[in-house]
């Protein structure tokens, strides 16, 4: 059966709670953590081009080759750690793995600009690696806490609320960069910034942030019941949810997973094309300064956000309604998320310097739009299974990211000159294809419903089955 919502008749629960005050905590987390990705692809910019920052620190010779690896170092490293990150997650509940992957990495941003220094492309190269090791759990420690924290019936909007991070953490980091790198701090202030802010979140964090509503002390009694009424058909309490086995074989064998994966995977390819490259096709394509490129390269994301709020609104009002089941509101947004930005995105690859404006308009239908998929993929690993919700995100992410660290390596491969329009068109052609394949195989073969393998038994469960059985043995001896 499909994820219902609870009776609201029976149990009210406040309409800004503890639950809310997560679900900000986790937003703001998420976009210090995409500040340090997307620093980099602002900042190389600056660091290749002593005209567009500060003329008081050094400008660097580098390749378009060593610059796509320097995109996709992050990326590597992040690969490598989804599933371990995930299990992690599952296993200290979410809120601990959240901070120490957002806090560390923000103690390696704050070392950045002394690693370029110190040992030029190669050290960047290991320094940005190391810092996609640390952030492999974000997603799986956000996929479990949400998991705990919110009913289904919030889940669209509270959840999508979340990842929303993601589009304003790179909608303030082009915002300020441009601004940052020609004042007196440089390029190199780029990433004390992210840093700071990263350091910051995780002080809050750590005193306000809880694992579960049972490790909230600050929730009223009736949010607590809410959630927990809410819950206990679908997910194990936290003191017996560590202890499950994760059924491997049978996610493995999955069909509605592989699905989600490939659906992932094909996002995560378009989406990391856009945010990884819009500050150099803005540049090479468009002919804009890094301070006109970042307020460009903004605004598509700043639209992300604000659409993500009206798609919000609109899939709980046809949810609510009953014009929609959590099924067709899941393919429904998806479709959108991944099919309107096909043709803006082929477009792109037409544009010329003369053209900037169309091209900033189609970038921002393209991007912003995209922003719908949130309310499709994104939270469908919860759908299929809320006790392994975390560990679905660590496998799935790990494929995404197979496609995310290829992104960059691809446009490097393909655009030879940064000039060339039509190299760039081979690029957006591939990332529209991806997005319309990818949504194809969601509307045909994605499922909302929870999987029978999201209910393994425990070994407290195997003791009273065997304690059962013997009972019962012995009575029919008698």
């Amino acid at each position: 059966m499909e994820n219902k919502p609870i009776d609201d008749n029976k149990i009210k629960a406040p309409l800004f709670g503890a639950r809310h005050i997560q679900c900000i905590l986790i937003f703001l987390g998420l976009s210090a953590a995409v500040t340090q990705r997307v620093n980099l692809s602002v900042a190389i910019v600056a660091m290749m081009d002593k005209n567009s920052t500060n003329p008081n620190f050094e400008e660097y010779q580098w390749s378009e080759k060593t610059k796509s690896y320097l995109l996709s170092g992050f990326f590597w490293g992040y690969f490598v750690t989804q599933i371990p990150g995930s299990q992690l997650a599952h296993r200290f509940g979410g809120k601990i793995t959240l901070l120490l992957s957002i806090v560390l990495s923000g103690f390696l941003a704050l070392l950045t600009p002394l690693s370029v220094r110190l040992g030029d492309w190669q050290m960047l190269f290991a320094l940005r690696l190391c810092q996609g090791l640390i952030q492999g759990s974000i997603f799986s420690s956000i996929h479990t806490l949400l998991s705990k924290w919110i009913p289904a019936e919030e889940r669209s909007s509270l959840g999508t609320f979340c990842y929303t991070g993601m589009a304003f953490g790179s909608v303030l980091m082009m915002l300020v960069s441009g601004w940052i790198a020609s004042s007196s701090f440089g390029w190199p202030g780029i990433f004390y910034f992210t840093g700071l802010f990263s350091l910051i979140w995780g002080f809050v964090w750590y005193f306000v942030g809880a694992s579960s509503p049972s490790a909230c002390k600050s929730m009223t009694a009736d949010e607590r019941l809410y959630i927990e009424t809410a819950m206990v058909t679908t997910s194990k309490p936290e003191h017996e949810h560590a202890a499950m086995k994760t059924p491997w074989l049978k996610i493995l064998t999955s069909v509605p997973f592989w699905v989600l994966l490939l659906t992932q995977s094909s996002y995560a390819f378009g989406f990391m094309t856009m945010l990884t490259q819009i500050p150099s096709y803005m540049k090479s394509i468009l002919g804009q300064d890094i301070k006109s490129s970042a307020l460009m390269s903004s605004a598509p994301y700043l639209a992300n956000m604000l659409l993500t709020f009206v798609f919000c609104i609109l899939a709980d009002f046809l949810m609510k309604r009953g014009y929609t089941s959590v099924n067709a509101s899941r393919k429904l947004f998806n479709t959108i998320g991944f099919w309107v930005p096909v043709v803006p995105i082929i477009l792109l690859g037409y544009m010329s310097a003369d053209q900037s404006e169309l091209a900033l308009v189609l970038l921002v239908i393209a991007v912003g739009v995209n922003t719908a998929g949130s309310l499709g993929f994104l939270t469908n690993h919860i759908d299929l299974s809320p006790n392994f919700a975390g560990v679905l995100m660590g496998i799935a992410n790990c494929a995404a990211n197979v496609m995310s660290l290829s992104a960059p390596l691809t446009v490097g491969f393909i655009v030879t000159d940064a000039k060339n329009v039509q190299q760039w068109r081979i690029v957006f052609y591939i990332a529209g294809g991806l997005y319309f394949v990818g949504n194809l195989l969601f509307i045909f073969f994605g499922q909302t419903k929870i999987q029978p393998w999201n209910y393994p038994k425990t070994e407290r469960d195997e003791r009273d089955h065997i304690r059962f059985e013997t009972i019962k043995m012995e009575t029919e001896k008698i």
